[in-house]
């Protein structure tokens, strides 16, 4: 069962003026996830970093609490898989999908959290 559902849209013109502002990176990204952003020539790192944003602002809203009301972006990370399909980490109420796509001048993620099967483990 489906306990969340957020999405959030974020301008790449947006965050290319943020990611200029001093701690920035340091207050989205975890160490992880910069440490990846690093490693991107500068159009990719602005829109790595604001599909990060959309999904961490997604994740919010999927469990209602939104960002600075007993969570923190430091407690959501997002981080490639082996395929480089996005994996979130995050406190959770249950299974986190998350899907982030990119324009020319824009950055979504959609986040939906799905209740934990408990049942599955003693069938």
């Amino acid at each position: 069962m489906i306990v969340g559902i957020g999405i959030d849209l974020v301008e790449l013109e947006r965050i290319a003026r943020s990611i200029q502002k001093p701690g920035f990176m340091e207050r989205l990204l975890t160490e992880a996830e910069r440490g990846l952003a690093s490693n991107y020539p500068e159009q990719r790192r602005i829109e790595f970093v604001a599909g990060r944003f959309a999904a961490k602002e997604a994740y919010a809203k999927a469990v209602g609490t939104g960002i600075a009301r007993g969570l923190s972006w430091q407690q959501i990370e997002v981080l490639p898989d082996e395929t480089g399909r996005p994996v979130m980490t995050a406190p959770s109420p249950g299974r986190i999908h998350v899907s982030i796509s990119h324009s020319e001048q824009y950055a979504v993620a959609q986040v939906i959290i799905e209740e934990e099967d408990s049942d599955v483990s003693s069938k």
